[in-house]
């Protein structure tokens, strides 16, 4: 395992995400919740991870309980990670739910405690007060946000008089735009970016395409995986297995490979089984060449997705035929 070490803090530079523990929408199902995320935890120990990802959003704490149930033992070997819902990202506020946060898991202080979504309306000098108690408390070791943009991250960092530790934002071979700024201004200040779906919600797994989509609420409601898109995608899927069959290695890891390769950088898939969790760890082994490593980016520039807003009407007509379907038992009539 790759290990990065980024102002004070030292995790795995391949973590896990455990949004879909005990989350519905992603239509794992009750058994996954209640056996086999905690055996995939326990494996991502076992195969080095040391970085885990939640927040109280997730199936509305339950990932969080999930995780800190999972981890019982072990809380030495994890940096554990977590993030507030800012609906009112007060003072009070902030300072109940950071600590609600941490008895779900069943810690004494989180590693990380993250500002889940910039709030328009609440400024940052009545939040970040409150992270700077909780860190001068011990409760929380660093502090981060997600989904900033530069600009706010830094103005986050002037609010709390010390460094803001991480951007937790969306970044693989589709979505680069971490690379114009944050990523560079990360790299010369000693930050970090946490890159989540690193693997674009299972698009660049290369197990879809325009006749064989995903099933499940997260994914078929993405433009992502509109049949014009996957068809879109193919060329760069195609690179991306070429790259890892020269490795003998997916395609999975190699998009995350490929992003751990950037300094200041950390991933964090998450993981249907155990055996998946092994997978996503080997990916820490594979030396791109500087060759491979243009080949993915000139593939990725040349992917020009369907914006969703010419999507919209395709992918609501679905969603509707699904519901309709689920009614009428494929009838056409409603069951009785």
């Amino acid at each position: 395992m790759k290990y990065v070490d980024v102002a004070g803090a030292r995790m795995s530079a391949i973590g896990l995400g455990t949004w879909q523990f005990g989350s519905a929408e992603w239509g794992y199902g009750s058994e996954y919740s209640e056996r086999e995320a905690g055996a995939i935890v326990r494996r991502a120990l076992d195969v080095g991870i040391t970085l885990f990802d939640t927040a109280e959003i997730y199936g509305m704490g339950r990932s969080e309980r999930i995780l800190g149930k999972a981890l019982e033992g072990r809380r030495d070997e994890a940096f554990i990670a977590s993030k507030i819902f800012p609906v009112l990202p007060i003072g009070p506020v902030v300072l109940q739910r950071a600590r609600a946060s941490v008895r779900r898991l069943g810690i004494d202080a989180l590693d990380l405690y993250q500002l889940h979504q910039p709030n328009p309306v609440v400024p940052l000098s009545s939040t970040m007060p409150a992270f700077a108690q909780l860190l001068d408390e011990g409760v929380v070791r660093h502090a981060g946000v997600s989904n900033y943009s530069l600009a706010r991250w830094e103005a986050a960092e002037d609010a709390l008089g010390r460094p803001v530790l991480s951007n937790q934002v969306r970044y693989n071979l589709v979505d680069r735009r971490p690379e114009k700024d944050l990523l560079p201004w990360a790299q010369s200040h000693d930050r970090l970016i946490i890159a989540y779906s690193p693997l674009a919600q299972g698009l660049l797994s290369g197990r879809y395409d325009a006749e064989h989509r995903p099933s499940g609420i997260v994914r078929t409601a993405s433009p992502a995986f509109h049949p014009d898109n996957l068809r879109r995608a193919a060329p760069m899927l195609d690179v991306l297995r070429q790259v890892a069959d020269a490795h003998h290695a997916t395609p999975s890891q190699v998009a995350l490979a490929w992003l751990i390769r950037r300094p200041n950088v950390v991933v964090i898939p998450g993981a249907s089984s155990a055996a998946q969790v092994e997978v996503n760890a080997a990916a820490a082994d594979i030396e791109l060449t500087d060759d491979e490593d243009r080949a993915l980016v000139g593939a990725s520039d040349a992917f020009h997705p369907v914006g969703a807003g010419q999507l919209w009407p395709d992918l609501i007509r679905e969603r509707l035929s699904g519901f309709l379907g689920r009614v009428t038992g494929g009838s056409g009539q409603a069951s009785p």
